[in-house]
């Protein structure tokens, strides 16, 4: 188990660790001198259980001077159980009431308060000063989820009371152990301090939040995704093979060298490494703030043991009143490493005072539609406690499906498959990602709307292909959702794939031998054409038939994808359509688009038919326009050359 002290400066924290130990975590020459703690100091207690087994405590011992609140914040993270100390002659102070606030904020729910330096009360007053004292810290701990944790009188002096709240800590170790652990996510640890050894090289410590390491294994350092090999493990200052969540742990790392980590990087499984400067946040305002706290405004964000400055966005109004939860997204000056459930504080920009406490929901937070109806309703659903209820409301939230790589990673999970995704969930892409049935119809009953829409209003055209129905039904579908959805669709014959077109059934034309007939008559004058074909009222007059069965018979191929209409009674013949697409294509090989000179000059047309052609190219989506240019959409399989 993880102990962290907490308390103001001048409390005795150091002389009770070493008191409880024998370890003294003073080790800087100015720290001697000065007698204050400036860095993190570690100590531990191996005690036998009863059973055979060794009882392990591990201390963190904390600066309690204000100045250095950012590496008690550093040093807190991971701690399983919280020990408060009072000095008996001061009592409560400023950085009690701060170091309180820091451990309630990160979540930690176990917690001893020892009241120390008793041999310096009045024996006269001692009882009157005791009492008093365990009065006022009874008051300060009951908003918290501390409140009621018991309390020891010691004198690191004496030796009084010492015994006994070692005893007590260790009675908490056995019963509660390091809390409640995932198993099922992959190792990561907060590095909070790196240093060189002779002969071992590179060492890194911090208190492992997850997962288990061995020897050998292969890790990253996030957020710089460097690669990592471990050479050598201390889990609770012992040598191991291995070591696991709620160790403190040092890793000899190779591949690595001590001025390239630092303090606040976290080393990590590969699979789960990630680096982000926008997370979504669950942020509580600590209830002592006076005043609320408004959108935008600057902080110190401490997540890990890292300390980034920052803006935090609240996304269910503009300001956050104290004591109150809401959701929010923190923007981030610098890249660092954070997870689902991955506990913070943020601290005002001049470092002065904690302010609130945050939970982090997503590390993938996005810049756009961050405070839709849509992002919110997905946010709260992250927000649920147990994982398998958070990822069946997180898929239920997911109109556009779910990225299970990029979910699995977020929950510091190694793969996909490890999470409890329901079994009605729709995989795809390889299980890359998954969407629930009710929401994938719904997207399918839209994809038809637009569908029908497209063919009111375009009468004379087969239909839109894969890519420009999307940009009309769901233009931020993934591909493989998108191609899952149309294969469905066209295997229920819903729609029908004619060539690269798409369409419904009743729009597909019905030709009776009157046209059958003509058709076979226009289409060779058509092709005879070149880049130039007849008009329509041409074609009548060659073919000696009515303008409006011609017009007819022409709309009737253009549905069936034979011939496609550049402008009003003008039509191409796919195979020239296709010729002139290849001429398109080859003037992009010498630009970045498509210009109407070049494409006037390569086909040998006027200046007002290559723009037309232009124009066309663009409606069916073989290319976009860009101010006086005409880019190919990439990877565009329309007018392909056939073999």
């Amino acid at each position: 188990m993880i102990i962290g002290t907490a308390g103001h400066i001048d409390h005795g924290k150091t002389s009770l660790v070493r008191a409880l130990t024998g370890v003294e975590t003073d080790r800087l020459p100015e720290e001697k001198r000065r007698g204050i703690s400036i860095e993190l100091g570690y100590a531990y207690l191996h005690a036998p259980d009863g059973h055979g087994q060794n009882v392990s405590l591990g201390f963190v011992d904390m600066p309690g001077h204000e100045r250095l609140l950012h590496t008690m914040l550093a040093g807190a993270t991971g701690i399983a159980h919280a020990l408060l100390i009072v000095a008996a002659d001061d009592g409560v102070m400023p950085q009690t009431r701060e170091h309180l606030a820091v451990v309630a904020l990160l979540g930690v729910t176990q917690g001893t308060v020892a009241i120390t330096k008793i041999d310096r009360l009045d024996p006269a007053t001692r009882n009157a000063r005791l009492a008093q004292v365990q009065a006022d810290v009874r008051a300060l701990l009951a908003p918290t989820a501390l409140a009621g944790a018991p309390m020891f009188p010691v004198s690191t002096i004496t030796g009084e009371g010492v015994d006994s709240l070692r005893q007590h800590l260790l009675d908490s170790a056995r019963r509660h152990g390091a809390g409640p652990q995932d198993a099922a996510r992959a190792f990561r640890l907060a590095v909070d301090r790196a240093f060189t050894l002779a002969g071992v090289g590179t060492v890194v410590t911090g208190t492992v939040a997850s997962g288990r390491v061995r020897m050998g294994d292969e890790l990253l350092l996030a957020p710089s995704n460097r690669s990592l090999r471990v050479r050598g493990i201390h889990a609770q200052n012992q040598p191991a093979d291995e070591a696991h969540a709620g160790q403190r742990c040092a890793l000899a790392l190779a591949g690595v060298a001590k001025d390239e980590v630092q303090r606040g990087d976290w080393a990590c499984a590969p699979a789960i490494a990630l680096a982000t400067t926008r997370i979504d946040v669950e942020c509580t305002l600590w209830p002592d703030e006076p005043k609320a706290l408004r959108s935008g405004t600057p902080v110190h964000v401490h997540l890990g043991s890292s300390d980034v400055m920052g803006s935090i966005v609240l996304l269910e109004g503009d300001s956050l009143a104290p004591g109150a939860t809401a959701l929010a997204q923190l923007v981030l000056h610098a890249s660092v490493a954070a997870w689902h459930g991955d506990r913070g504080v943020l601290r005002d920009a001049s470092a002065t005072r904690t302010m609130a406490g945050v939970r982090v929901l997503d590390p993938f937070a996005p810049q756009r539609y961050r405070r839709t109806p849509e992002r919110l309703a997905q946010l709260a659903a992250q927000a649920l406690p147990e994982r398998a209820a958070r990822i069946a409301a997180l898929l239920d939230q997911s109109p556009l499906g779910l990225d299970l790589v990029q979910t699995a990673r977020a929950e510091g999970l190694a793969a996909p498959d490890a999470l409890p995704l329901p079994e009605v969930a729709i995989r795809l892409d390889g299980g890359r990602a998954a969407i629930g049935p009710a929401l994938l119809q719904a997207l399918q009953a839209q994809a038809v709307e637009r569908l029908h829409a497209f063919h009111e209003g375009n009468p004379g055209e087969i239909g839109p292909d894969t890519r420009r129905l999307r940009r009309l039904a769901a233009p931020r579908a993934g591909d493989a959702l998108w191609q899952h959805l149309i294969d469905d669709l066209v295997a229920r014959s819903t729609i029908v794939r004619s060539g690269h077109w798409l369409h419904l059934p009743a729009h597909a034309a019905h030709m009776n031998a009157t046209e059958e007939k003509l058709a076979q008559q226009l289409m060779p004058l058509l092709l005879a054409g070149g880049f130039d074909p007849p008009w329509v009222r041409k074609l009548a007059q060659d073919c000696g038939a009515a303008e409006a069965l011609v017009r007819q018979t022409l709309a009737s191929l253009a549905r069936r994808g034979e011939v496609f209409q550049c402008v009003k009674d003008l039509y191409y013949p796919l195979p020239t359509i296709e010729r002139l697409a290849a001429i398109a294509r080859d003037c992009m090989a010498s630009g970045d688009a498509v210009q109407a000179s070049a494409f006037r000059d390569a086909t040998g047309l006027g200046r007002k038919r290559a723009i037309q052609l232009l124009e066309f190219f663009d409606r069916v989506g073989f290319t976009r326009r860009v101010k006086d240019a005409h880019l190919l959409r990439p990877g565009t399989p329309l007018f392909a050359a056939r073999d």
